[in-house]
């Protein structure tokens, strides 16, 4: 399988297996038929509320000589009510708890946003920390201090914009990933010159458009990935699937991609599309889709009386 240099001595495969809204007994055999086939890096979150599930799937395919776990690439997030300094080890070290595993490969900020200790998600603008309070640079720190436990080979972020990133440009280090919801309606290109200029790697979460989540999240003229017509007609062309389109094109921009996927079918079909190299024009009249268009689109954390605007403003 492809992967891209994180640093000197990190590999990390560019196809990952995402696993936010999958839970339970569902992701565990999810996680076990994909490194059965192949797959190597997982990603999940403490907001997902499947570590445990993730790190007994994790068992049982080292268990079964499946992998080893220095085979495998777990990335995990560090959530918004734990942005003070002082909470960020003690944040990874539950996650590694949950997970049952001695190490991440990567841990990432989740979002540029911070809330009161022990708030998972905010009921009024008094759950949220004002960025003034606990800035940005001052988590930025800590995880770069929480790396050299050895806790985690790596650190990055999530969600975070031009501007966002900006902040963190004083630091003796900045971030090796930064994931981001990315696909041709959506592609990114100010961010990824950016990234690109300081060598940050990009991951693409949601290529195939989040379809599962919840009703709340959605609009009612949303569009449908799969049946853009430029999208289909480079399905048609390659002889693939619209879904293996999206997933190879942010392998072969030089991006990771993390689709989520369950059914075995899905699993199987997601794996294929690393094989797929399409040609440079292609990939060019894919981003000419672009319209700047986000399914996870953030105003569910606006909260000016805190100062935080529009999350993806900021750039």
């Amino acid at each position: 399988m492809k992967s891209i240099t994180l640093t000197q001595d990190i590999q990390m495969p560019a196809l990952g297996l995402g696993t936010w809204k999958a839970q339970g007994q569902e992701v565990v055999q999810a996680i076990l038929e994909a490194i059965k086939m192949g797959y190597r890096h997982i990603d999940t979150a403490m907001i997902y509320d499947n570590e445990v599930e993730v790190g007994q799937a994790i068992a049982m395919a080292i268990n079964m000589g499946f992998c080893s776990r220095e085979d495998l690439f777990i990335t995990s997030k560090l959530w918004n009510d734990r942005h003070e300094p002082h909470e960020v080890l003690p944040a990874l070290e539950a996650s590694l708890d949950r997970l049952k595993i001695d190490y991440l490969d990567l841990y990432l900020i989740h979002w540029p946003i911070a809330f009161n200790s022990g708030v998972v998600l905010p009921e009024s603008s008094a759950d949220y920390l004002p960025l003034d309070k606990v800035p940005l640079v001052d988590t930025w720190q800590a995880m770069l201090k929480a790396k050299q436990t050895g806790l985690t080979r790596a650190v990055g972020v999530s969600n975070f914009t031009v501007g966002h990133l900006r902040l963190l440009e004083e630091c003796d280090s900045m971030p090796v990933v930064n994931q981001v919801e990315m696909h041709p309606l959506l592609s990114q290109e100010k961010l990824r010159t950016y990234c690109q200029d300081k060598g940050i790697t990009l991951t693409a979460y949601a290529p195939l458009g989040s379809t599962d989540r919840a009703e709340g999240m959605k609009s009612s003229d949303e569009p449908n990935l799969f049946g853009v017509a430029g999208i289909e007609a480079m399905a048609k062309k390659y002889s693939c699937s619209p879904a293996q389109i999206l997933i190879s094109y942010h392998i072969c921009r030089g991006d990771s991609v993390i689709p989520k996927a369950v059914q075995t079918s899905h699993l199987a079909d997601n794996l294929m599309a690393t094989e797929i190299d399409l040609e440079p024009n292609d990939i060019q009249t894919l981003s000419k889709l672009n319209k700047d268009y986000r399914f996870i689109n953030g105003h569910f954390f606006d909260c000016p009386e805190q100062g935080y605007n529009w999350v993806f403003g900021n750039d």
